[in-house]
């Protein structure tokens, strides 16, 4: 187990506790339905934080949830690091099989009820793969084979890609961290979602002194 996973080496502390706090703010975010998917990324690359999506995934799966982790960052992924595991097969390899129903590559966790899709291979083109046909049928999968979907992207300022991914889903969580995260990023970051016409769920704001994570919109 990845120390960094705080929700599942220190259940007690008060970061796990803004994690579950988080899973209920984002529970209000729809009265009409429950969220099923949503896109999890920062503003740029000095803000990245692959944990934040794990930890935010174990607490939901830990409420009851079916869960499925997708590391949806062709570029840089960590996902499969954290949880164990092989880097493939993974998105690309369904992306890029000819056959459309070829098995969904999830692995299982030590944590009941969520599963990880990994990154597989890494392509050329993120992008075009993101945004194509074929991610629509990936993502129709996995709502009949989980509750819950959460995407990590890679920061929106560096790609398009989190921006492509988030107009396929409910939306998307923007990750800013103390200290690190200059405002003009955050303000880039909006503009970007807002041109892709992505709803933007919130903004969480990570590493805070003393309170461990706070949310805010």
């Amino acid at each position: 187990m990845d120390p960094n996973l705080i929700t599942l080496r220190d259940p007690r502390s008060p970061a796990a506790e803004a994690y579950r706090a988080l899973r209920m703010n984002l529970a209000f975010t729809s009265l009409d339905r429950e969220l099923s998917s949503f896109v999890v990324a920062s503003p740029a690359a000095a803000d990245l934080d692959h944990t934040f999506a794990a930890n935010l995934a174990v607490v939901m799966a830990q409420a009851g949830k079916r869960v499925c982790l997708v590391d949806a960052d062709l570029r840089r992924p960590h996902l499969h690091e954290l949880f164990g595991s092989a880097q493939a097969p993974g998105v690309t390899t369904f992306m890029l099989s000819q056959d459309g129903d070829v098995a969904l590559p999830l692995v299982g966790t030590s944590v009941a009820g969520l599963s990880l899709l990994p990154s597989g291979a890494l392509p050329p083109n993120p992008a075009d793969i993101l945004g194509s046909q074929k991610m629509g049928i990936l993502l129709g999968q996995l709502q009949q084979a989980a509750d819950v979907i959460i995407l990590q992207a890679p920061p929106v300022t560096v790609a398009v890609d989190a921006s492509v991914l988030a107009a396929q889903t409910e939306g998307l969580l923007l990750v800013v961290r103390t200290g690190t995260t200059r405002r003009d990023r955050v303000e880039q970051a909006k503009e970007l979602l807002e041109r892709f016409k992505v709803r933007l769920l919130g903004a969480v704001l990570t590493d805070a002194p003393d309170r461990g994570l706070l949310t805010g919109y």
